[in-house]
């Protein structure tokens, strides 16, 4: 299906567009002759964006600084869009910030990245699905989750909390979507290891050998998109598909054998963990 929906003339939405996924995403999808509205708070390097898209090829391009956290803000955006174009064919519900940190701390932190990579999307979907629904067309509903939301490592709670929110919001959209009948489809991003804004601050930064490009998660996004594929998840150069399936079977092995929470971390079972990745 991605074949008649991102094509020349359908129209994309995607928020975080300023930098790396979203970025790579809005450039792939001008390659294709998409038409795009594209959201950031980066008002400047999202500008950049939506020039450099030009140059690929897109017809006509839309970018509007936006807090996704801000829902009267996405309503706004939600609004331009259909005004503009009529219409939507791709939401790509993308943004994203990384600072959070533990649950005993900075509670600030936490409502900020909860506000923009949970109800960010919450936003997202509401804003503008009821009326994607009602145009009657088939379309994409994306949202960008995280292995870090399925395995949920220590360190970065709010982050691994808001990305196992956004799992959980996109397979309730999916069964919902399905039971209307809809011919809407929505689908749950999972990047591997990615070099993006979030991953690296500093231009100068170098790609570690073991990340992907953002371009070449989109390309896989794409190309998941085309078989249909619900979970999209994403390798990268140094984590093959197969240790990922063996890291989240393990993780929910934690509920089914009651083991101690995230037990691959735990000393008494660092051991067993080991064995089971190796067998």
């Amino acid at each position: 299906m991605v074949e008649g929906i991102i094509t020349t003339g359908k129209v994309a939405v995607i928020t975080g567009a300023a930098r790396g996924i979203g970025r790579a995403a809005a450039l792939r999808l001008a390659e294709r002759g998409m038409k795009l509205v594209l959201a950031d708070v980066l008002g400047g390097e999202l500008a950049a964006t939506a020039s450099a898209a030009k140059a690929l090829g897109s017809p006509e391009i839309i970018a509007v600084p936006t807090d996704v956290g801000d829902r009267a803000a996405v309503e706004a955006l939600a609004s331009v869009a259909f005004e503009r174009f009529g219409g939507v064919d791709v939401l790509m519900n993308n943004a994203a910030i990384g600072e959070g940190g533990g649950v005993l701390e900075n509670s600030d932190n936490w409502r900020k990245l909860i506000d923009v990579n949970f109800w960010g999307v919450v936003n997202g979907v509401q804003a503008f699905v009821p009326r994607m629904i009602d145009s009657g067309n088939p379309g994409y509903v994306i949202n960008t989750g995280s292995k870090q939301g399925i395995t949920t490592p220590p360190g970065n709670a709010a982050y691994n909390t808001s990305k196992a929110a956004v799992k959980v919001v996109t397979e309730q959209l999916a069964h919902e979507l399905r039971n209307r009948d809809s011919r809407l489809t929505a689908h749950l991003l999972i990047p591997g290891w990615t070099f993006t804004g979030l991953t690296a601050t500093d231009p100068s930064t170098e790609k570690p050998a073991g990340a992907w490009h953002a371009v070449q998660v989109v390309d896989f996004m794409l190309a998941a998109l085309a078989k249909g594929e619900f979970y999209i998840l994403c390798p990268d150069n140094e984590t093959p598909r197969h240790l990922d399936e063996k890291r989240m079977a393990w993780a929910i092995g934690d509920v089914i054998h009651n083991r101690p929470a995230l037990s691959r971390w735990h000393p008494d079972y660092r051991d067993a963990f080991g064995r089971y990745i190796e067998e």
